[in-house]
């Protein structure tokens, strides 16, 4: 059973920079889809960013496009989300998902949680001054 467990998150000023790592264990990313997703207090979970099983195909979110940057290392069995020039509403809770294609392919999965099977506990990011 593949589980995944981020961590990177924490207090930041406004037009900071953090980065998120979600780590996976039980089994190898090679051939998942991965996703960032966050959830604000009372805000339905909404998706960030996710990046093909090849790692070859990308999409963002309107609200973070030029200011996040997702990547993953298979050879580490971890995907990241780079956060620069965070704002206040960039507070949420992250969470880091994957859906299993079984190849190595750029198609992007939808931003849409009933597309992942598996999900992180989550990680706070708090963006204040």
């Amino acid at each position: 059973q593949l589980q995944l467990v981020e961590s990177g998150g924490g207090l930041v000023q406004p037009g900071g920079s953090l980065r998120l790592s979600c780590a996976a264990s039980g089994g190898t990313l090679d051939y998942y889809a991965l996703g960032w997703f966050r959830q604000a207090p009372g805000k339905e979970r909404e998706g960030v960013s996710c990046i093909s099983s090849s790692g070859g195909g990308t999409d963002f979110a309107d609200s973070v496009k030029g200011r996040f940057t997702i990547s993953r290392d298979n050879a580490k069995n971890t995907v990241y989300l780079t956060m620069n020039s965070l704002k206040p509403e960039d507070t949420a809770v992250y969470y880091c998902a994957a859906t299993y294609y079984g190849v190595a392919v750029d198609t992007i999965p939808p931003f849409s949680v009933y597309e992942y099977d598996y999900w992180g506990q989550g990680t706070q990011v708090t963006v204040s001054s």
